[in-house]
């Protein structure tokens, strides 16, 4: 919601207020939102206080750097928000993207089943030699000398079981999805 909008309902209506829900920084389980209201620049010239305070020492939230930069107190004001799920919402929201039994049923194109096998064994190839060169270094030094002259680098063999496991998982389900199709169709 842009400020030009948020002014133009309250111009509206004195009451609203913008309530923002951010995408980005939402996870599973917590989500980023906040409330919004526009301060009037008028009212900030007069010296005025742009909103009525009360004790709300326990609910103030302290602003990020990055919202005082946005403009936060200069041109807009954040309120403090809370909210409560009952169970019934948090069962709609665990089951909103639970995958159904019908799902592993459902087959990849074949051209590009085709052409992600040919990517991953060609990582895999190329995992290998990297691999064998950690192998044969892994000889020539100590293995305290080894482990240090590792650090930040890509474990090759823990990839290339990761990369053999899911090329293995991928190709057993979508042969049995087509055998199974095959005999049912």
């Amino acid at each position: 919601m842009t400020s030009i909008v948020l002014q133009s309902f309250e111009a509206l209506n004195q009451r609203a207020v913008a309530v923002v829900i951010d995408p980005i920084q939402s996870v599973k389980g917590k989500v980023v939102i906040d409330a919004f209201r526009l301060i009037n620049p008028q009212t900030m010239m007069l010296g005025q206080e742009p909103r009525q305070t009360t004790s709300n020492l326990g609910h103030l939230n302290k602003p990020s750097i990055q919202a005082l930069i946005h403009g936060l107190n200069r041109h807009y004001y954040s309120i403090s928000i809370n909210y409560r799920k009952n169970e019934l919402e948090e069962k709609m929201l665990l089951n909103l993207h639970k995958k159904k039994w019908t799902d592993g049923l459902t087959l990849q194109r074949f051209d590009t089943h085709s052409k992600t096998n040919e990517q991953t064994v060609q990582e895999m190839l190329n995992l290998g030699i990297k691999y064998n060169k950690a192998v044969q270094e892994e000889d020539e030094v100590s293995p305290e000398m080894f482990a240090i002259a590792n650090v930040g680098r890509q474990d090759a063999k823990k990839h290339l079981e990761e990369h053999v496991s899911n090329l293995m998982s991928s190709n057993i389900v979508q042969t049995l999805g087509t055998m199974l199709d095959t005999v049912v169709f």
